[in-house]
């Protein structure tokens, strides 16, 4: 077992417009370094990425915050393609 790349790294705050208004986000580096491959496989700004993702997360009867959201969601993308044999 080793410690990722660059050691553990604590959140980084980022500042990102969704739906019209600024909001921070917390997240450690490799989350966001993972939000920015999505978006850029999906062909998305990351803003639009993550506005997304925060549509879905409101839907939710006890929504979890948004940063939670987000990692929750690249989590199940990446399990999604380690079960599809695409990683």
């Amino acid at each position: 077992m080793v410690a990722p790349d660059g050691g553990f790294v604590g959140p980084v705050k980022r500042s990102i417009t969704i739906a019209g208004h600024q909001t921070s986000i917390s997240l450690e580096p490799l989350f966001w370094q993972a939000l920015e491959q999505e978006a850029v496989r999906r062909a998305l700004p990351l803003s639009a990425l993550v506005a997304q993702i925060d549509a879905l997360r409101i839907v939710e009867r006890d929504p979890p915050n948004l940063a939670s959201a987000l990692r929750t969601w690249l989590l199940v993308q990446w399990c999604d393609k380690d079960a599809s044999g695409s990683h």
